[in-house]
């Protein structure tokens, strides 16, 4: 993958708002300042950086936010109809101590407590028109190159996961893999550690390396 030319891709960035006892969601912070950090490190070669959305850390309390800026990418995407368009969403995991790219979602909505908006469902599918909660969607995105990048080339400290839980994490990656198999984009949920395990500057480095790996990827 490294002496490959990447295609021109286009990704657009999502985090979350505060959650929990975490009063500053990594996410955010990482996300609110992507722009201006590649701003003076450069974006990597093929990479357009699209929109970079704060979702709230919250089930139906993040749908409506999200659907609007999936289908907000597909007009103004639709004017750089040969490049690739991934949507890319973090989301923190307090437990880390590593990066994890996670490989699906599940059609499943079991919240251990209630989000920022107080919702709290359980055994619920999160799209009932795709069937029973055992439903699972993966991502297109080759995530064993990108995986292999970020260790071998970047030294990054990253592994593939294959739950991404049932909570918000969960239901927005079904919800944006669903509408990227429909509208031909692909899409991608990274849970981040707590700054307080890998601090700011190496995670918005992770971030800026994430960007080429899935352009070198695609």
């Amino acid at each position: 993958m490294g002496s490959e030319a990447p295609k021109n891709v286009v990704i657009h960035a999502t985090g979350f708002k505060k959650f929990n006892v975490f009063a500053t969601n990594p996410t955010e912070t990482l996300v609110s300042s992507l722009k201006s950090y590649v701003e003076k490190t450069g974006l990597p070669l093929g990479v357009s950086l699209g929109s970079c959305t704060i979702l709230e850390t919250a089930g139906d309390g993040a749908l409506a936010t999200l659907q609007k800026v999936l289908e907000s990418s597909v007009s103004s995407d639709n004017k750089s109809s040969s490049a690739e368009v991934v949507w890319l969403h973090m989301g923190l995991n307090g437990g880390a101590s590593k990066f994890a790219i996670e490989r699906q979602a599940v059609n499943e909505a079991t919240f251990s407590c209630p989000d920022e908006l107080g919702w709290q469902p359980k055994r619920l599918p999160i799209v009932p028109e795709d069937g029973e909660i055992t439903r699972i969607r993966e991502t297109a995105c080759f995530i064993d190159a990108i995986l292999e990048f970020l260790k071998n080339i970047k030294g990054c400290d990253a592994m593939i996961s294959d739950d991404a839980g049932r909570f918000v994490c969960n239901y927005v990656y079904y919800h944006s893999l669903r509408f990227a198999e429909e509208k031909g984009h692909k899409s991608l949920f990274v849970h981040v550690p707590p700054f307080s395990r890998i601090n700011e500057e190496t995670q918005m480095q992770f971030m800026v390396a994430l960007l080429e790996a899935i352009a070198l990827s695609c």
